[in-house]
């Protein structure tokens, strides 16, 4: 079974949605699922230093009652998924581009997965810049890549046409949120949806493939 999930690395609910998709594919292990990392650029006209993180969210919700009630929602559903959410210690709303291409390489030795969950942590939990390109070149090492080779690729623009098309390609398929999953090309569920929900979608999907399919 492949699943897109289709997300942004600045989006806190793709992190919670993120960990709702392992939790239902730990309980569904005779399940073979490739998941493919899609990128979702939330704030793509944002400059490449990012902004600062306080006058983005005043300027999206419209004031400081409202950004926490939106943070206390997320941090409780981070809570129930393991996550520790520590908003107080984001100042910087970064242009995602760039973590998307770590991404993007981190994949050519199958480690795409681990630095997905390394940048929402550096991010959410620590509250570094993943716009700046050494501190993704750190969080690239951390997760075995070569640190020297990707801060040169960090610094370049490969792979940037690669994920504006990616970007593009959600938008022409509907996708106007994020986190949105994509089964097998033909099934979508749009949100961090709880597992119960997202097992009976991929139980719709397995009982439409025989099981050489999965082979």
């Amino acid at each position: 079974m492949r699943i897109e999930y289709v997300f942004d690395t600045v989006c806190p609910w793709c992190y919670v949605g993120k960990r709702r998709l392992e939790r239902a594919l730990a309980l569904r292990p005779e399940t073979r699922a490739r998941i493919v990392w899609r990128p979702f650029l939330l704030n793509p006209d944002l400059p490449p230093e990012g902004i600062d993180r306080k006058t983005y969210l005043d300027r999206k919700f419209g004031g400081t009652a409202r950004v926490q009630r939106v943070h206390a929602a997320v941090a409780a559903a981070g809570k129930s998924e393991g996550i520790v959410f520590d908003f107080e210690s984001i100042t910087r709303m970064p242009n995602s581009l760039g973590s998307h291409r770590l991404i993007r390489y981190a994949g050519a030795s199958g480690r795409e997965a681990e630095v997905v969950e390394a940048l929402y942590a550096a991010y959410f939990s620590q509250g570094l810049d993943i716009g700046n390109v050494e501190v993704l070149a750190d969080i690239g090492a951390a997760s075995g890549l070569e640190r020297d080779i990707l801060a040169a690729y960090l610094a370049s623009d490969a792979d940037a046409a690669s994920v504006l098309n990616d970007n593009a390609r959600a938008h022409r398929l509907g996708v106007n949120g994020v986190p949105c999953l994509i089964l097998d090309g033909s099934y979508a569920l749009a949100g961090a949806q709880e597992p119960d929900i997202l097992l009976r979608l991929i139980d719709i999907v397995r009982e439409g493939q025989p099981e050489a399919a999965f082979s």
